[in-house]
Formats: structure tokens, C-alpha cells, sequence
């Protein structure tokens, strides 16, 4: 065991006299960081969080792959007049078990006021007027796609959602909204819902939780392993030399062929200079990662965006950015894009710049920190789609676009959110 530690500590200490981390001063000779190449930097096979959805949604598009099947050619044709109960359908329309009901988009008269309705989508309080045929209302519901290719209506009936039968229930409830809608408080109209505004004090340990994750960093920061070596054996002034760094991260690392987080490089930066494990995802890979975007508070974020491989990588995060993915078949600009500052549901939606400079951050629903890559996770499955490990190439890619998205922010991390 001795001769093991001494060999690790023997290999540790050759790869830190051999390379230097980039630093502000640019006093010392500059070479590539020494990064473990030889293993995953997240978890394989890669399971899924405790608490989220269980499903299998492999038969439906991810970031990684296409999988979904493609839309209906031609609409589906309906003999007569559609006969549903009405009753039933107002029901379905508020069931939020349905992928999140028609009312996070629609509102729809009388059962909006059931749920706070969004205003992604078109007000249906008064469809019944509208003249609109029951093969086309029923179709629309059954999947837009038909219609409409780039709709973010997702395909209700193509993905299993909703029966035909209950379709046409649907369908008879819509037939009878005549009236606008009546809100009972200017909260409930998603069109007077004042916009979220973030008043908390990030940065102060008695309003942010997050803040114990700096502590712990700072920890680990001085912890010596089993080597005998820590980050401090390299980097004694980490507030000075580390002023910046974040704020250049993410970045395309030829080693990898792919674009390196933050989070990544803590795992293989560690790994190979002082031979410990912190796997992406971990508690003390979430502690590293929020105590280097720390020490970069204030900074601009200011990534390449410059170089061939950055540019080809943002244009594969464009790319990412609009798949259509998961059964409700929606993609990051549906969201961040077509419903900018438009409300699905409670949830109010945000352009892509503001999305970045507080990550890691607390979450405050879920008493825990997420880093962005485990955002991007979660927007795949709440929306009923498969996530990739956080190592993976596409999350790279889409979190250099997104980062040159925010561009000139200064970095305030821990950030807290809902």
C-alpha cells in the first residue's frame, strides 16, 4: 500500500513539475493543464438521479441520437361530426399528468381557472366561435405537426398521451368555449402576471444555502491525498491565480476532441495530478466546480468564440439547440426562443442570455446544487426524453453556445433559483 501511494505521489508530483494551469499573471512558462484521458468523467453506465421520472423514453429523439417518429403526412380524416363529452374533455385538458395539460400553454375560459394558465400559445376561450372544422380541431390536437412542422404543440395523440376517444372529447369541450375568459386575480391572467424578478442575495450565506459549497471547496482546495499532494501544493494563491479562469471556461480541448467544462476538468485535473476520484456530479465535483466560478465572480464571461474548433462547436450547440426531443417533442428554442418572456404555467421563460452566469446554483425547491450540465439533463427529461452522462460531447457543445450566448455577463456564482 505504501509503494502504491509513493508511486501515485511520484507520478503526481511529475505531471505538476511538467505543466502549469494558465493564470493571470502569465509569470511562469505556459503549458496544457495534464488532464486524465484514460476514463469517463461521469458515472457508466449512467443512471438516472434518485427522484426523477423513471421511464424509458428511448424510443423518442435525444441531444445524442434521432429516434423519433417522423409526423403524420396528411390529416387524419373523420366521418361526421365529432360526438365527445364535453365534460370529460375539460377534465383532460387540465390533467396535469398529460405531459402538463393543455392550460400550460392555452387559456382555455372556464377551466383556466383550475390552473394558472400560460400564454405560450393562443387563447382558446372563445375556439367554439371561430368556425373551425372537428376534423381539424382534431387533428390539431392529435398532432399539430400535421399543420404546422416547427409547432412546440406537442403531438398529444402520436405520442400516446391521449386515446382517440378522449381526442374527441377534447375536442367537443373546445367546441363549447364561447366566451372570454374570466380570471379571478390579475395573478391567474398570464397577460398581467408580473414578471419574476431574483431579489435575493446570492452571495450571502443566510439567503443562499449554496454558499456552504465555497467552504467546501476551500477545503479541498488545502486537502492533502493519499499522494501527499492537493491543490495547493501547485496553486498556494488560487484568489489570485484564478481570478479569470472560469469566466474563459467552457473551451474546445483537442485532447478530448471535444468542448471541457469546468466540471469536467476538476475530475480529470484531479484524477491525474493528485490522484483523486471526483466524478462529475458528485458533491465534491459540485464544491470544486462552485469554488472556482466563485473565485471568478465579477469577471466577464469572455469564451472563444474565435477559434475554428470553438466556432464549429457553437454551430453544433445552434444545431442541439433547436433538435425536437423526448415525447412532447420540444426543443431549447421552443422554449428560449419561440415563448421568450411568455409564461408555461408558473414558469416564466427566458432568453438565453441570463441562463448562464449563476451556474452552479442553488435550487432552492430542491435544496441542492445544480451545475448547468444537470440542467440540461433535466430539460430533456421534463419533457419526457432520455438525458446524456454530463461529460457528454453534445452537452459540451451546447454549453459553449450557451456561454457565448452570455458573453460580458460578470460570473455571480453560487447563484439561487426556484
Amino acid at each position: 500500500m505504501r509503494g502504491k501511494f509513493l508511486a501515485v505521489g511520484v507520478a503526481a508530483a511529475a505531471s505538476m513539475m511538467a505543466s502549469v494551469i494558465v493564470t493571470d499573471s502569465g509569470a511562469r512558462a505556459q503549458s496544457k493543464a495534464p488532464l486524465g484521458l484514460g476514463q469517463d468523467a461521469a458515472a457508466r453506465p449512467w443512471k438516472r438521479y434518485p427522484g426523477w421520472p423513471a421511464a424509458d423514453y428511448s424510443k423518442y429523439n435525444t441531444l445524442g441520437k434521432l429516434a423519433t417518429a417522423p409526423a403524420p403526412k396528411e390529416p387524419r380524416k373523420l366521418t361526421g361530426p365529432v360526438g365527445g363529452d364535453a365534460a370529460n374533455g375539460a377534465k383532460l385538458v387540465a390533467d396535469r399528468s398529460r405531459g402538463g395539460s393543455c392550460l400550460a400553454c392555452h387559456v382555455m375560459g372556464p377551466a383556466g381557472n383550475a390552473d394558472l394558465p400560460g400564454n405560450v400559445a393562443p387563447d382558446l376561450s372563445e375556439i367554439g366561435n371561430a368556425g373551425r372544422e372537428d376534423e381539424w380541431l382534431y387533428n390539431y390536437v392529435f398532432d399539430a405537426r400535421v399543420y404546422n412542422p416547427e409547432t412546440v404543440m406537442p403531438p398529444w395523440g402520436s405520442h400516446g398521451f391521449f386515446s382517440e376517444a378522449e381526442i374527441k372529447d377534447i375536442v367537443a369541450f373546445l367546441k363549447t368555449l364561447k366566451s372570454p375568459a374570466v380570471f379571478r386575480t390579475a395573478l391567474d391572467n398570464p397577460e398581467k402576471r408580473p414578471q419574476p424578478v431574483e431579489k435575493r442575495d446570492n452571495l450571502d450565506p443566510l439567503e443562499n444555502p449554496g454558499m456552504w459549497a465555497v467552504e467546501k471547496g476551500e477545503e479541498l482546495w488545502k486537502l492533502k491525498s493519499a499522494s501527499g499532494f492537493s491543490c495547493n501544493t501547485c496553486h498556494s494563491d488560487p484568489k489570485t491565480s484564478f481570478k479569470t479562469w472560469a469566466a474563459s471556461m467552457p473551451k474546445w480541448e483537442p485532447r478530448l476532441n471535444k468542448v471541457l467544462g469546468v466540471e469536467e476538468f476538476v475530475t480529470r485535473h484531479a484524477r491525474t495530478t493528485i490522484g483523486v476520484d471526483w466524478p462529475m456530479e458528485t458533491d465534491n465535483n459540485r464544491a470544486m466546480s462552485v469554488y472556482l466560478h466563485f473565485l471568478a465572480n465579477g469577471t466577464p464571461i469572455k469564451v472563444d468564440t474565435e477559434s475554428a474548433e470553438a466556432k464549429a462547436a457553437i454551430a453544433r450547440g445552434v444545431e442541439l439547440s433547436k433538435r425536437k426531443v423526448g415525447a412532447l417533442n420540444m426543443a431549447c428554442t421552443d422554449c428560449h426562443g419561440i415563448a421568450v418572456n411568455k409564461w408555461i404555467r408558473g414558469q416564466w421563460m427566458g432568453e438565453p442570455k441570463g441562463q448562464y452566469d449563476h451556474f452552479p446554483t442553488w435550487r432552492t425547491s430542491l435544496l441542492a446544487i445544480w451545475d448547468i450540465r444537470q440542467r440540461f439533463q433535466w430539460c430533456s427529461v421534463n419533457i419526457r426524453g432520455d438525458e446524456l452522462p454530463p461529460d457528454s460531447k453534445e452537452y459540451g457543445d451546447l454549453e459553449l453556445y450557451l456561454a457565448s450566448q452570455n458573453q460580458g455577463l460578470t460570473m455571480s456564482v453560487p447563484g439561487i433559483r426556484h
